[in-house]
């Protein structure tokens, strides 16, 4: 393990969000006096962002807490154009009026990490539609587009992969890495920016454009990856039955984002302390070695203050306690995630398959069939033995509600409407 001169690596590399680095004793020297300004860019493609885009987020409080300058980019220009990284076709393309939406909906999730303001350290919060659409086409051609080489970007990955594939790339997402390439020059222009920061599915976006400063003359600029979330079994992480690990609660709950992590797997905890907790390294430690069902604590303190500091104590608390209630008391908790059903479908019967599919703890009927088979679903904690099976008003607990169990910690209610 490398001893950094700063307080910023030192605890990116303890904390494990480290991958790669343009210029690791340059950003070293320039975080240690205070001098790092840097910038994540976050693309408005949805109404929320996901527990990918909360890691990134992570680095830039790190960034603050260190002494140091973050930016957060708003996408409202490079949403026009779409990412091509890492997928396998164009991305729909969003109306101004649907991105505006997007981006008004997450921008204040940022608040709950980062602190905003005046001051040296402060947060600041920029646009790239501010610049990227008042570009003049032949300007930027001239300008910017003859820096770049047509021979390097074809070995982009973003680029390389799709055409291996023999996926067909529109013209207008190869443009995509000149936008990024040329966000940071701006922000460089602008603000003073010298890093810009993301995953690692980044680094050759990030390094057009740290070139890109060279050639068009500004500061040094700089380069910091982290590594690609996965978990400890392989898996891509943040994704669950019921889709994407969103972090506005609209769109996924406290109560299920605490669940979220008290069903990490074993192996995975002390990396996710470490990552997406503020808990002191000593503590981490302390918890790292509990083994056996102890595990199970550290998990629970992992659930507790991964919530708490996206969606606050009181919320983490109260996801807690139902958790609490739900599992070791088996009562109905009524802060459980509920589904609303129209009070005819549970009239007419609503076939318990269906029932699971549409509470999200399922992907279809022929999964709900296999649970079934295996005593893995629950109705009101009795186990389902039917697949025939029809719901109606006489399975309602005097709550009003129907509860449906997928294993013994994924819980829904069903609710007449």
């Amino acid at each position: 393990m490398t001893a950094f001169k700063s307080d910023f690596l030192n605890i990116l590399q303890e904390r494990g969000f480290i991958h790669q680095c343009s210029d690791f004793e340059g950003l070293d020297a320039l975080a240690a006096k205070g001098e790092a300004t840097a910038y994540v860019g976050y693309d408005c493609t949805a109404r929320s962002l996901h527990i990918g885009n909360y890691l990134t987020m992570m680095m830039l409080h790190w960034l603050q807490q260190s002494g140091n300058k973050p930016i957060t980019l708003m996408g409202g220009g490079t949403t026009m154009v779409g990412d091509p990284s890492g997928k396998d076709e164009t991305r729909a393309m969003r109306t101004v009026a649907e991105i505006e939406a997007n981006k008004e909906s997450i921008r204040g999730v940022f608040a709950k990490v980062l602190r905003y303001g005046e001051g040296k350290s402060d947060a600041v919060m920029l646009d790239n539609a501010e610049w990227l659409t008042k570009l003049n086409w032949i300007e930027m051609l001239r300008d910017v587009g003859r820096h770049f080489s047509v021979n390097r970007m074809l070995t982009m990955d973003s680029v390389r992969l799709r055409l291996e594939r023999e996926q067909e790339m529109s013209f207008i997402e190869f443009n995509y890495m000149v936008c990024q390439a040329y966000d940071f020059v701006e922000l460089a222009k602008r603000t003073g920016c010298k890093l810009q920061m993301g995953g690692s599915d980044q680094w050759g976006n990030i390094i057009m454009g740290v070139d890109l400063g060279r050639r068009m003359g500004t500061h040094q600029l700089f380069a910091l990856t982290t590594p690609l979330l996965t978990t400890a079994s392989g898996a891509k992480m943040g994704k669950t039955a019921q889709g994407a690990v969103w972090l506005n609660a609209d769109q996924f709950s406290p109560y299920d984002f605490w669940q979220y992590w008290r069903n990490t797997e074993d192996a995975d905890v002390g990396k996710f302390l470490k990552l997406f907790t503020t808990l002191p390294m000593a503590e981490i430690r302390k918890l790292e070695t509990l083994g056996g069902s102890e595990i199970n604590e550290a998990k629970k303190v992992l659930a507790t203050e991964a919530t708490a500091l996206l969606h606050g104590r009181d919320a983490a608390n109260e996801a807690a306690e139902t958790a609490r209630r739900t599992f070791e008391e088996r009562a109905l908790a009524e802060s459980l995630p509920t589904v609303e059903i129209p009070r005819g479908e549970l009239d007419a019967g609503l076939g318990v398959l269906n029932a699971f599919v549409k509470a999200g703890l399922v992907a279809s009927n022929g999964e709900a069939r296999r649970q079934i088979k295996g005593g893995g679903l629950r109705v009101n904690d009795e186990p389902v033995t039917d697949e025939k099976m029809a719901l109606s008003a006489a399975n309602l607990t005097p709550e009003g509600v129907i509860k449906l169990s997928f294993g013994k910690k994924k819980h829904i209610l069903i609710k007449p409407a």
